[in-house]
């Protein structure tokens, strides 16, 4: 059995894992909203680009209000 202060540690890293993927997909789903704001006749690919990055950016984003943790602020 793992002792609370290595369970307490694993899922602080895990928090952090999930803070920094939520940001890495936001700015690509920004970057490509964006692109796609900007072009005249959108590709089907792009679209489905686009749509992929809002699902990932939403499962995400539920799986941290699962947790119920903030995203702590930088000083």
């Amino acid at each position: 059995m793992l002792g609370f202060k290595k369970k307490v540690m694993l899922r602080k890293e895990e928090d952090e894992r999930l803070y920094v993927q939520l940001e890495s997909i936001k700015e690509t789903l920004d970057y490509k909203r964006n692109l796609l704001a900007h072009s005249v006749d959108p590709s089907e690919d792009v679209l489905a680009e686009v749509k992929r990055a809002e699902v990932l950016y939403s499962l995400l984003l539920r799986e941290a209000r699962v947790r119920h943790e903030r995203k702590p602020r930088m000083r």
